[in-house]
């Protein structure tokens, strides 16, 4: 038996530290690795409409994003039970529709976040991620909409304007209010974008 000295019970000592680090190490790489992978336009926070809680775009990272501009006093307004539908049927297959109500157009939409989660729940059954009311358009855009407005050079020109996001976090298409969640144009775009990788 080897006796134990100070300089050998030192480097088992070592040795330990390095064995327990490592998988410590792993963890920490995995653990930052979906911040990395976040694109540039979905590192934004936003509270979210029913309760107002900070909620990063960066969770849909990798999926298929239709981000609406909505309001509950609006001729479009029945749109919200279209986007329902297609958030629906598509969400297994990687499709996310983001509701973000602005009183922008025509004050109409002049609720509070309670009052508006309230509207969209008991009246179209919305149940897609809703943020807290904010500027869509011009100098005071929310930072989301600022971005997507330089990237596609179409600013909402109304509520219910839509932009389509692949999974890589580029605007690939933008729909002016009157294209509805059904038209054909639009299941298209939002098929195509989910078929890519």
């Amino acid at each position: 038996m080897r006796p134990f000295t100070p300089a050998a019970v030192l480097a088992a000592f070592v040795s330990a530290l390095i064995a327990l680090a490592a998988p410590a190490a792993a963890c920490a790489q995995t653990s930052s690795a979906p911040a990395a992978a976040c694109p540039a336009l979905l590192q934004q926070t936003f509270l979210r409409l029913q309760d107002e809680k900070p909620q990063s775009l960066c969770q849909y990272a990798g999926k298929v994003l239709l981000v609406v501009n909505t309001a509950s006093f609006c001729s479009f307004t029945p749109q919200y039970e279209g986007l329902e539908a297609l958030h629906a049927k598509y969400a297994p297959r990687g499709l996310v529709v983001l509701g973000f109500p602005t009183n922008d157009f025509g004050q109409q939409e002049p609720g509070d976040s309670k009052q508006i989660a309230d509207f969209c729940f008991n009246t179209y059954g919305v149940r897609f991620p809703m943020f807290g009311k904010s500027t869509v358009k011009g100098k005071d855009a929310n930072p989301l909409f600022g971005a997507l407005t330089r990237a596609t050079g179409t600013a909402p020109g109304w509520n219910f304007h839509k932009y389509l996001i692949d999974r890589q976090g580029k605007p690939v298409a933008s729909f002016d209010s009157q294209t509805t969640p059904s038209s054909a144009k639009l299941v298209a775009a939002v098929e195509k974008a989910l078929a890519a990788n």
